[in-house]
């Protein structure tokens, strides 16, 4: 057992293209509240901080505040040591600042990622699968799972752009299927979606190209748009012009998240995040099958090979946590998968001290608002917290926040619940 179960950890911050720049991202608030010496730079985009618990590939790894990467701690991570569980816990945790767009992707499942790596281990680093959930700080926008197939049939309709590259033969089996089984709609879609997912770059570009200015158009006109999504695919193709993902609105249900709703993305479920504020939580790999909207690496065949085709409601792929029975102030978000849980607590301002639940898990904890002080039974010092601030709790370790100023909390905590 590690002599500091508990300590504060450094973050490094990752500065994508698709992060929201200087100031107006929440990632460079938070850095900022929590290192007085940051200086934020208005024109860099500011993504993500990767936090993790254990074992990194390199991405900014977090290190205990102030040990130049030492490695203490990593012995506190109780049953859900790399060694008992499928990932180092709890893997990867982050808050990601989205201003349009980032990629149309999924994360692969265990037989897949293991497959992958074998292949081309430069494009998939990983033999681990990379299920991950997002929870919105502010109002979210993105993109998850296969619409209902009535709705892509309508899109068809509507957006002769769309229908071209889908081709005639494979929107008519789509529009058949709708009143076959689901394994002939599941056969429909992916035939649909692989023909677009496959056109010829150039022809994409003609499309798209039509498209875009018949929506300019007819917004210019006054028109509505919103039947075909019109305002948003221009956004898209601002960004990246030419690119065939910004048709996949037309095939992938649209998300806008309140605060505290969540979007869980299992294994092979295709989705891209559009913009918005969240808190995201991933098993600890760096695999990534993308289709579009990013300048990374694309591999369109093994995603139209892996992709889970069974449609759905966008309401269906809103995932709500449930609240505690032993702690009032505390939702948990427990998806189906052995890899992590997400713990958010919300601890009213009137309040002088919250107690932390010791679990049989390492965990990390990140401060979104308020300032506490943090000490626990076995430590003979005390932690300053603030907006920002990143805690690593090592196993069975409770943790007392003594509130400094009367402002509400805002907590968020990954585990491994085994």
């Amino acid at each position: 057992m590690s002599v500091f179960p508990v300590f504060p950890l450094s973050c490094a911050v990752q500065q994508y293209a698709w992060g929201k720049m200087g100031s107006s991202s929440e990632v460079a608030q938070l850095l900022a509240s929590s290192d007085p010496l940051a200086r934020i730079s208005e024109d860099k985009p500011y993504a993500e901080p990767i936090l993790s618990a254990g074992k990194m590939k390199g991405n900014g790894p977090a290190e205990k505040r102030g040990s130049g990467g030492s490695k203490e701690g990593e012995g506190s991570l109780g049953s859900s040591d790399p060694s008992e569980a499928p990932a180092t816990t709890p893997g990867y945790f982050l808050v990601a600042a989205v201003i349009v767009v980032w990629r149309v992707w999924a994360g692969d499942s265990n037989e897949l990622a293991e497959k992958l790596h074998l292949q081309a281990p430069q494009h998939y680093p990983d033999a681990n699968h990379k299920p991950e959930m997002a929870i919105a700080l502010t109002p979210f926008q993105g993109l998850c799972g296969f619409r209902p197939v009535e709705e892509i049939v309508t899109f068809l309709k509507k957006v002769p752009e769309f229908q071209f590259l889908v081709g005639d033969n494979a929107a008519t089996q789509l529009k058949q299927s709708m009143n076959r089984d689901s394994q002939a709609v599941a056969s429909a879609l992916q035939n649909c979606f692989s023909h677009l997912m496959k056109s010829e770059k150039k022809v994409v570009v003609e499309q798209l190209n039509l498209l875009v200015k018949r929506i300019s158009q007819q917004v210019a006109a006054g028109n509505n748009v919103e039947d075909i999504y019109g305002e948003l695919l221009l956004q898209l193709h601002q960004q990246y012009p030419g690119d065939i993902g910004c048709f996949a609105i037309y095939f992938l249900n649209l998300l806008t998240l309140k605060p505290g709703e969540a979007m869980f993305l299992g294994a092979n479920v295709p989705h891209a995040y559009l913009k918005g504020d969240c808190v995201e939580c991933m098993a600890c790999s760096d695999n990534t099958v993308r289709a579009g909207l990013t300048p990374k690496f694309i591999d369109v065949p093994t995603l139209c090979e892996m992709l889970n085709y069974t449609p759905s409601t966008s309401k269906d792929r809103i995932f709500l946590p449930t609240r505690s029975q032993e702690d009032p102030y505390l939702s948990i978000y427990d998806p189906p998968v052995p890899d992590f849980t997400i713990m958010k607590m919300e601890v009213p301002g009137s309040m002088t001290e919250y107690k932390v639940l010791a679990l049989d898990s390492a965990s990390i904890l990140l401060m979104v608002h308020g300032t506490v002080t943090a000490s626990t039974p076995t430590a003979q010092t005390t932690i300053h917290l603030q907006r920002g601030g990143v805690l690593f709790i090592g196993a069975n370790e409770s943790v007392s926040l003594k509130l400094t100023e009367p402002k509400d909390l805002l907590i968020f905590r990954a585990c491994c619940l085994l």
